[in-house]
C-alpha cells in the first residue's frame, strides 16, 4: 500500500474512530480497577520505521531490567530489523501486513485477540504520526497505555485514550524520547505531563550484535562469488547505500554524486572494493550506478543479502556511506564507521547511536518534516541534499580511508 494512501486512510477513518474509541474507553475505565504494581507484560508499537527498532533498544532493555516481558507489533516487511539484536523473543513479535486494506484489517482484528490472549497489561505507542497506532494502543485491552500527547501544541488528533500522556520533546534525540515513555510507565506517581526525568547520554548506549568468525568467513565467500580476485589480506571493503525508503524519498542524495565519490575512492585506493548495497527491488538502480562508475572493483551487491546477514558484512568492512535510512542504524550494532547524509531530517533527533558521522548542510528550511506535519513535506526540490558536493563528502571519508 502506498504511503500517501495509508495517510489518507489514517486521516479519513482514524479521526472518527479515535473519537469513538475515546468515548468507549472512558466508559470502560469507570468499571476497570486501577493498575497497581510494576508492569509485567509490555507491548511496544512501532510499525513503519525499521531504524526505530534499533533506536528503541536501550529503552526496551531498561524495561527488561525492571523485570518486564517484552512484546512488539510491527509491519511484517520491517520485522527483520527487530532480529538484529534479538531483544524481543520471536514468539512475542506480532506482525501486520500492510500490502492491502483487507490484510491490514484482518491482521488488526487478530491483534486485538492476540493482546488479550497474551494478557498484555501495558502498551507503549512509539509512533508520533499515526492514529492507527493510537487505536491499537487504546483498544489493546491494556490497563496502562503510554504515548505522546499534543497537549497545547499543534499536531494530529489521536483521541484521548492514554493513561500516561508524555510530552514529546523535539529538542532531544528520539532514543531519549523513547526512554521518556518507559520512565512514564515506571513512574510511581502521576505527572502532567510525563516524563519529568533526566535522561543521561549513557542510557542510550546500544548493545552490539554477536558475530562469529564463521559468519564473517561465509560473508567473505559471498563477496568472492561476486569478485573472484577478492582476498581479505589485500582488499578493503567500502559500502555504499544510495537508497532511502518510499516513506520520505526526499532523503536521497543525487545518484551522480555517489558515482563521483565512488570514482574518487577507487582512483586513490587500489586496494578498495566498493559494494553497492540495497534491497532486491533496488538492484536495477544499483546496476545503473555501477555502470556509471565504470570500474570492475565496483560491485552491485544489492539484493544479495538478507537483513540479518548485514551485521556480518558491516563487521568486515572499512566504512559505509549511506543516505539517512535503515542501514545507517543497522550498522550501529557493529563498530563500522558510518557516514550518513542528512537533508529533510536532522541528526540531532535521528542520528545513529553507533560509530556514525552525520553529513548535514543545515539549510534554513531543514529539517522540514516533524511530528506536526505527519512527516510529509511539501518540498519536491531537496536543495538540502543538492548543496552537498561529492568532493566535500570525499574529503570527510578520506581520513577513514587513509587511517
Amino acid at each position: 500500500m502506498k504511503v500517501d494512501t495509508m495517510r489518507r486512510i489514517d486521516h479519513l477513518a482514524g479521526v472518527p474512530l479515535c473519537f469513538l474509541a475515546t468515548l468507549l474507553l472512558r466508559l470502560l475505565d469507570l468499571w476497570r480497577r486501577p493498575a497497581s504494581g510494576k508492569p509485567r507484560k509490555v507491548l511496544l508499537i512501532e510499525l513503519s520505521e525499521m531504524g526505530s527498532a534499533i533506536l528503541v533498544d536501550p529503552a526496551m532493555r531498561k524495561l527488561q531490567k525492571e523485570g518486564a516481558e517484552l512484546y512488539f507489533v510491527i509491519f511484517r516487511k520491517n520485522a527483520a530489523s527487530l532480529r538484529l539484536l534479538g531483544t524481543v523473543a520471536e514468539e512475542n513479535v506480532f506482525t501486520i501486513r500492510e500490502d492491502g486494506l483487507l490484510p491490514l484489517a484482518l491482521d488488526t482484528l487478530r491483534f486485538f485477540f492476540w493482546t488479550r490472549k497474551q494478557r498484555i497489561d501495558a502498551v507503549i505507542d512509539l509512533e508520533l504520526f499515526s492514529r492507527f497506532t493510537a487505536l491499537l494502543s487504546g483498544l489493546s485491552g491494556a490497563s496502562r497505555r503510554v504515548g505522546y500527547h499534543a497537549f497545547h501544541n499543534e499536531g494530529l488528533y489521536r483521541g484521548e485514550m492514554l493513561t500516561h500522556r508524555v510530552a514529546y520533546n523535539p529538542h532531544i534525540h528520539i532514543s531519549k524520547n523513547f526512554i521518556a515513555l518507559v520512565n512514564a510507565l515506571l513512574s510511581e506517581k502521576a505527572e502532567l505531563p510525563y516524563s519529568k526525568t533526566r535522561i543521561r547520554d549513557e542510557e542510550t548506549l546500544l548493545a552490539k550484535a554477536e558475530i562469529s568468525a564463521e559468519q564473517q568467513a561465509a560473508m567473505r565467500e559471498k563477496i568472492k562469488a561476486e569478485y573472484p580476485a577478492y582476498t581479505p589480506q589485500t582488499h578493503r571493503i567500502v559500502l555504499i547505500n544510495p537508497n532511502a525508503s518510499e516513506l520520505l524519498p526526499q532523503r536521497r542524495w543525487l545518484p551522480q554524486r555517489y558515482v563521483e565519490v565512488m570514482q574518487a575512492i577507487l582512483r586513490d585506493h587500489d586496494d578498495v572494493l566498493i559494494l553497492i548495497t540495497g534491497a532486491p527491488g533496488e538492484r536495477e538502480e544499483a546496476e545503473a550506478l555501477k555502470r556509471h562508475v565504470g570500474e570492475e572493483r565496483c560491485i552491485n551487491f544489492a539484493g544479495k543479502l538478507r537483513l540479518l546477514e548485514l551485521p556480518a558484512l558491516y563487521s568486515i568492512a572499512t566504512l559505509m556511506l549511506t543516505n539517512d535510512s535503515g542501514p545507517g542504524h543497522f550498522s550501529s550494532v557493529t563498530d563500522l564507521k558510518t557516514f550518513v547524509i542528512f537533508g529533510p531530517e536532522t541528526p540531532k533527533l535521528y542520528g545513529s547511536l553507533g560509530n556514525s558521522t552525520p553529513i548535514y548542510a543545515g539549510l534554513a528550511c531543514s529539517p522540514c518534516v516533524s511530528a506536526g506535519n505527519h512527516r510529509k513535506t511539501p518540498c519536491s526540490d531537496n536543495v538540502c541534499l543538492q548543496v552537498i558536493q561529492a568532493d566535500e563528502v570525499y574529503a570527510i571519508l578520506k581520513p577513514a580511508l587513509e587511517a
